[in-house]
């Protein structure tokens, strides 16, 4: 319990010295590996089943060669397609927004310098320091995150193909 007190005492000091986007970017983060554990967990637990719902209404037809036997193949791919790449878009955005946030604290903690020399001269480098502080953080913070994001993002891009074209090789087109 003590251990996580201590470890919530670092957080709020790191956020307090990188500034409050930092909030932005946790936030970020917590959305963008919420939606990737959950398309891990649909992919690993729940699309297996709704393949194998297809693929057994497809061996059950009696007609697989006629035009509207392939339409029906067809719609049901681009349904199932369609399931599997729900939130991958939302994913990829939030990976690409993790730098751009950090990047957004860098602008504010520049401001924050531009004011201190503004009001305090430039002869007092500690008063900048909290400034340059709260400039370098959110871009470090948000590029760990982006970098993060960027792995698993294309892996699991990676396994969403892979299903897709399983799919449409497991529904045999006469």
């Amino acid at each position: 319990m003590i251990y996580l007190i201590e470890l919530w005492e670092s957080v709020r000091e790191f956020i307090a010295t990188g500034g409050g986007v930092l909030y932005f970017v946790a936030m970020a983060v917590f959305l963008m590996w919420i939606l990737m554990i959950e398309k891990f967990w649909f992919l690993s637990a729940t699309y297996p089943k709704i393949k194998r719902n297809v693929i057994a209404n497809w061996d059950a037809r009696t007609d697989t060669t006629s035009w509207y036997a392939h339409r029906i193949r067809d719609t049901w791919i681009s349904e199932t397609t369609e399931v599997l790449d729900a939130r991958m878009i939302t994913i990829k955005t939030l990976v690409a927004m993790c730098p751009l946030i950090g990047l957004l604290g860098t602008v504010t903690g520049m401001i924050a310098v531009f004011e201190t020399m503004a009001t305090q001269g430039t002869g007092n480098p500690r008063l900048m320091a909290s400034g340059i502080s709260m400039a370098t953080i959110p871009t470090m913070a948000g590029m760990v995150a982006a970098l993060s994001g960027v792995f698993f993002s294309s892996r699991l891009d990676a396994k969403v193909k892979m299903a897709k074209a399983k799919l449409i090789d497991s529904l045999p087109h006469h």
